[in-house]
C-alpha cells in the first residue's frame, strides 16, 4: 500500500460525508505498465550483476503483484527462480483530510530469509516516504539484508523523509490534492494508472 491517500482510505470515513474524486486523466495503460515492468526488470538485473543474490519484497497491497510479476520477468531473463515475499503494512486514519496516515506493520511470514540478500523493496506509489520507513523497520525484523533498494511504479513527489527510489517506473509531479490511483488486475480486475483530484 502506498503512503498516499487512496479511495481505499474512505473505508474509515463516516457514512455521512465521503470525499469526492474527479478523474483528471490516465497516466499509464495496461501495455505501458507491462513495458515499464520489463524495463525495470532489466535495470534490476543490470545494477545487481544478475539475479543470484536478489530477493523481491512487495508492500501489501499493490506492491505484491508488482514483485510477483517482476520475479517472473527476471526469471525469464536470467533463467533462474527469484524469491518474492510480502510485507503487510496497514494505515489508520479517520478521513482523507487528516494530516497524514500512520503506518502500522502487520506481523506475518515474509516468505524467505532476507539475511545477506540484495532486497528490492516494492510499492506502487512513493509519496511522503512514511510507508517505506515503516517497511524498512519491518524488513530488518526478519533479518539483515546486504542491501535494500527501493522500486516504485510511480514517484509523485512531496517527500517528508529522506527516502528515494533507485528504480522508478515514472515520475509524476502532483499537487497535494491529487491522488495517483494504480489499478492492477490481480487486485482491481483492471489495469491502468489514473490521476484523480479531491473535489470540495
Amino acid at each position: 500500500m502506498s503512503d498516499q491517500s487512496t479511495t481505499e482510505s474512505t473505508e474509515k470515513t463516516t457514512p455521512t460525508r465521503s470525499p469526492r474524486l474527479r478523474e483528471k486523466g490516465r497516466l499509464m495503460s495496461a501495455s505501458e505498465i507491462e513495458r515499464t515492468l520489463v524495463r525495470l526488470a532489466h535495470e534490476i538485473v543490470e545494477r545487481n550483476d544478475g539475479a543470484a543474490n536478489i530477493g523481491l519484497v512487495g508492500i501489501k497491497r499493490r506492491g505484491v503483484p508488482l514483485a510477483e510479476r517482476l520475479g517472473k520477468i527476471i526469471e525469464k531473463i536470467e533463467k533462474t527462480p527469484v524469491d518474492t515475499g510480502v510485507l503487510d503494512i496497514s494505515f489508520y486514519r479517520d478521513d482523507l483530510s487528516t494530516a497524514g496516515p500512520r503506518p502500522i506493520v502487520e506481523k506475518g511470514v515474509l516468505g524467505f530469509d532476507v539475511t545477506g540478500r540484495d532486497i528490492i523493496l516494492m510499492d506502487d506509489v512513493l509519496y511522503t516516504g512514511r510507508t517505506i520507513r515503516a517497511a524498512l523497520d519491518a524488513l530488518f525484523d526478519y533479518g539483515r539484508p546486504k542491501s535494500v533498494q527501493l522500486l516504485v511504479l510511480i514517484d509523485r513527489g512531496h517527500r517528508e523523509l529522506p527516502i528515494e527510489a533507485k528504480f522508478i517506473g515514472r515520475t509524476v509531479p502532483t499537487s497535494r490534492r491529487e491522488i495517483i490511483e494504480v489499478k492492477l488486475r490481480e487486485i482491481d480486475n483492471d489495469e491502468q494508472v489514473l490521476l484523480v483530484e479531491l473535489v470540495d
